[in-house]
């Protein structure tokens, strides 16, 4: 063999060797992503339209740059198995529930002012009657820019919303048999739980499948926000339109207004979930305080806290206004409002608390089933 052919070889098997060196050392200090099954239930092997999330032990929250201090710090959680709805409730199926039921919803209801006082300052007097009408939260937007630290620009109460008019009573759902029900409480999201023979998931179990079997990822699909060029959720797209700005149109998905896109528009995650984040919030069954992930992670230490259901009450100090210890439950997933200028919350790990009796446009949920 001549001195260049041997050269060569040695050059080729010390490559090697490093190579392999970084290899093993990325593999051995990397935590290894375990790739899920798919199940879908069948209505014979599983419930249909639910898909089984095998459970386990995972790190909730997030310590990334973008996370929000009440999603740290991250902590070890573990969650027994169960099935989960594939997609938010549409509104095809919450028409049956209430076809069947005559379920009155809280937006159609007049609002009740015990419900309403504890969300506002101590010593508030009571609004005169005429002020009690039918209705909910809308987003309405702004017609053009506008400073991103007042909501109340482009969130309105209005009345004769509700789940049939989710913009109000001019909107409807007409062709969004489809589209995930918005403008419903938390307690319209149990009343159809107990209906469905069904329940809304803890924030543990939310997270745990919203995350698809990626471990720490910054987004349900991986740690880039756009895929292809494109974005593979419902979220608004800055660089189309600034937000809040709803002239001109922009999102056609919608039926011709911002707002929802039929479920299953976007790919499903690691457990064959669509929308975990993008499209609507979704309601969760846990109490929210803004600092339940530290108490968390103080309590257990690098131990395991498992199957959680979250904390006996509610504390949110940074809510303008509202009482700390107000009534909250927790909301996952963002919405098609969330963006990178302002809303964040299409990442597995962010979370908000909302007053359970306050329908809005861009909230609904998914139910999960215990395993039998």
């Amino acid at each position: 063999m001549n001195i260049r052919r041997r050269g060569l070889l040695v050059a080729i098997l010390m490559i090697l060797g490093i190579s392999t060196y970084l290899l093993s050392s990325h593999f051995l200090s990397t935590p290894q992503q375990t790739i899920p099954e798919i199940r879908l239930g069948d209505g014979v092997n599983g419930p249909k339209g639910m898909a089984w999330i095998p459970g386990g032990e995972f790190l909730m929250g997030s310590d990334h740059q973008k996370a929000q201090a009440n999603e740290k710090p991250t902590h070890k959680v573990k969650v027994s198995g169960f099935w989960m709805d594939t997609t938010h409730v549409t509104n095809d199926q919450f028409a049956q529930f209430i076809k069947e039921t005559n379920y009155k919803t809280t937006a159609e209801q007049i609002p009740d002012w015990e419900t309403i006082r504890v969300q506002l300052p101590p010593g508030t007097p009571k609004p005169p009657a005429s002020v009690f009408v039918a209705g909910a939260m809308v987003f309405v937007g702004t017609k053009a820019k506008v400073n991103l630290n007042d909501y109340s620009q482009w969130w309105a109460y209005v009345p004769g919303a509700n789940w049939r008019h989710p913009a109000g009573p001019q909107s409807n759902i007409d062709g969004k048999g489809n589209h995930p029900v918005v403008q419903v409480s938390y307690e319209d999201a149990l009343a159809y739980a107990k209906w469905a023979g069904k329940r809304l998931p803890t924030e543990a179990e939310w997270e745990f499948a919203a995350r698809g079997g990626l471990n720490q990822a910054t987004y349900v699909w991986g740690d880039q926000l756009e895929q292809e060029g494109k974005l593979p959720a419902n979220i608004w797209d800055v660089k189309k339109q600034a937000f809040p700005v709803v002239s001109p149109v922009i999102s056609p998905k919608a039926g011709g207004a911002i707002g929802t896109s039929s479920v299953g528009t976007f790919p499903q995650n690691g457990y064959g979930l669509f929308d975990m984040t993008g499209n609507a919030w979704q309601w969760v069954a846990d109490w929210y305080r803004s600092d339940y992930f530290a108490m968390q992670a103080k309590e257990f230490g690098d131990g395991v806290a498992n199957n959680s259901k979250g904390p006996p009450g509610s504390y949110d100090p940074d809510d303008y206004g509202v009482p700390e210890n107000a009534p909250k439950r927790v909301i996952r997933g963002g919405s098609f409002l969330c963006n990178e200028d302002y809303c964040q919350s299409y990442r597995p790990s962010a979370r908000r608390g909302a007053d359970p009796f306050s329908p809005m446009s861009h909230l609904g949920f998914r139910l999960v089933k215990d395993s039998q």
